[in-house]
């Protein structure tokens, strides 16, 4: 089966063709954890698990290498650290700050149905080959020091832009004003700087005599080359050694493009001589919220534990395969609308799914159709649209019904869990009465305006609650009365 994938790279689709088959190599951006992660980062960690989980289909569990950083020094993380851990010593107090964030990160994305990745680097347990690569640019004339920074030197790089697909003098144009007077461009981006007393601090490269620490866009640069090119050379066929320094795949969200992956490529490229850093890119599009940018101004910035654990969306907490089928709806290139009612209906379709699949054995493979969709560039409208033909067939078909289940885990939204659980938060039983009868309200008043589609949505929405309508005619009135129980 091929498998074709869009590459921002080229801005078009294409067969995808490993490397080296055996080892098939992909890195993603991962968490700089400093806080709860919020449901914009829980987009790419659901889309690169679906992408590794195809791959490990076509070529072999064994055969693909996936790493996924965490970034644990930055301007955020050293900031919050101070804060919190003044006492500390600021290596200490970060390391602190980022085992405590990150052990709820994983706790979270957990929830989501994602596998763990096959490595998972921090940025602090790779400075030396930081240093190192820093080492090599400046050597290749690609970086020079300047007031005990190092800097890169964009206009050594003649394509500079080109996966941005922006020329020089656009950048240029739209670089700051008030550019750093030890620069020689203002396109010219920090690769090491110094470190502040309450800064986290290690030695410098390049003979500079003030300890300091990284830059954000060397970490990458640095763990991917270490992960998936020292460490892999091992385990590569003869033939993957034709490429030095390049790996598979690259991911992450549409906003890393630039600066981020631009000065990823300029500084792998530059430090090692290659042609490419990886061969294909990937990117995911933004999220909102109801319509509107998340932002904390707003009131609308969401966390991924805030929908699993309360009641700040929807009035209910959400099941985490839920949130993941939710998200798998749309296409992961286009940008996608955080709603209440996406969520709604995942559940709704969900419970459908468990009730019916409770107690039915697997399939030993997902149904070739939707793998098919998948291999189209992660289609997964398409896949989705083919399960819930499937899910007609498994109504009344014992083989289809097994083939459902094989599937569905196989894309990562249906693990063991029985019925109740992806109604949770409505175990207890616990509703809100007036919220419950404000909605019925508002349903009679979209039937008496014959709304249907409005009255379906509320009724999917209390459906969703754990609350059962039953509409009856009234015998004296003739009027339709509703009354309502939660469900046991």
């Amino acid at each position: 089966m091929s498998l074709t994938l869009y590459n921002t790279l080229t801005r078009r689709k294409e067969a995808f063709q490993p490397i080296d088959p055996s080892n098939v190599r992909m890195y993603v951006c991962g968490p700089t954890v400093y806080d709860f992660a919020h449901i914009g980062n829980a987009r790419p960690v659901i889309v690169f698990d679906l992408l590794f989980r195809l791959l490990r289909h076509v070529y072999g569990a064994e055969h693909v290498t996936y790493a996924r950083n965490i970034t644990d020094v930055d301007d955020k993380i050293n900031a919050r650290a101070v804060e919190r851990y003044p006492d500390l010593d600021p290596l200490q107090a970060i390391g602190k700050l980022t085992e405590e964030t990150g052990r709820q990160f994983h706790a979270d994305i957990a929830a989501l149905g994602v596998l763990e990745p096959s490595v998972e680097p921090r940025a602090t347990q790779s400075i030396p080959e930081m240093r190192a690569l820093i080492e090599a640019l400046v050597a290749r004339g690609h970086a020079y020091v300047a007031d005990d920074h190092v800097l890169f030197d964009v206009p050594s790089m003649p394509d500079y832009g080109r996966l941005a697909n922006r020329s020089l003098e656009e950048m240029q144009a739209g670089a700051r004003v008030d550019v750093a007077p030890y620069k020689r461009d203002a396109m010219d981006f920090v690769l090491w700087k110094p470190s502040k007393p309450t800064e986290p601090a290690w030695d410098s490269p390049c003979g500079i005599a003030q300890k300091g620490r990284p830059g954000w866009h060397i970490e990458c640069s640095a763990m991917a080359d270490r992960w998936l090119w020292e460490e892999a050379k091992g385990k590569l066929a003869p033939a993957g050694l034709a490429q030095p320094h390049v790996f598979d795949i690259h991911g992450g969200g549409i906003d890393l493009v630039f600066p981020h992956h631009e000065n990823e490529v300029a500084q792998s490229r530059c430090g090692h001589g290659s042609h490419v850093m990886a061969n294909v890119w990937m990117h995911n599009g933004f999220l909102q919220v109801e319509g509107e940018k998340m932002s904390k101004s707003l009131g609308n910035f969401i966390t991924i534990n805030e929908l699993l654990t309360s009641k700040s969306f929807g009035q209910q907490p959400w099941h985490g395969r839920v949130m993941r089928f939710a998200m798998l709806g749309t296409h992961y290139r286009q940008p996608i609308d955080w709603t209440v009612d996406r969520l709604v209906q995942a559940r709704a379709t969900m419970m459908e799914f468990a009730q019916m699949l409770h107690g039915v054995a697997p399939a030993e493979a997902p149904h070739a159709d939707v793998v098919a969709a998948l291999s189209d560039d992660l289609n997964t409208p398409s896949a989705i649209s083919i399960i819930h033909g499937i899910a007609k067939s498994a109504a009344r078909n014992p083989e289809a019904a097994r083939q459902l289940k094989a599937t569905l885990q196989f894309m990562g939204v249906y693990g063991d869990e029985q019925k109740a659980d992806f109604a949770v938060g409505m175990e207890a039983r616990s509703v809100d009465a007036a919220r419950v009868e404000e909605l019925i309200a508002a349903r009679s008043a979209a039937r008496r305006n014959k709304d249907f589609k409005e009255a379906d949505r509320i009724r999917g929405e209390l459906a969703a609650m754990g609350v059962e309508l039953r509409d009856a005619k009234d015998k004296a009135s003739g009027e339709i009365v509703t009354t309502w129980e939660v469900k046991t």
